[in-house]
């Protein structure tokens, strides 16, 4: 699971501003501590509101090796808050070329 932010401090883009531009089939590369990457490919994007996120849908054991990236979203500007989170699910791509 990997979480970031739509927007940065200064207001301009956040590390996961183009979340939502990621498509089904959409790789996604993961570099890890011994330098080997982990290859994860898009299954889903879905939005949910803050006040019925599914925790357990998003935070639980799954059967095999899957990717969360969670961003704010649904943005209220009479609130300056953002008041649903998007979730990006991908799953890890088969070994090989």
């Amino acid at each position: 699971m990997l979480l970031g932010h739509v927007n940065a401090e200064d207001g301009g883009p956040g590390v996961f501003a183009d979340l939502r531009r990621l498509s089904r089939g959409d790789r996604i590369e993961v570099s890890r501590e011994d330098g080997s990457r982990a290859v994860f490919r898009v299954l889903k994007g879905e939005q949910y509101s803050k006040d019925n996120f599914p925790t357990q849908k998003v935070y639980g054991n799954t059967a095999g090796a899957e990717l969360r990236l969670i961003t704010c979203d649904g943005y209220d500007p009479k609130t300056g808050h953002f008041d649903d989170n998007y979730v990006v699910y991908a799953e890890l791509a088969p070994a090989g070329p």
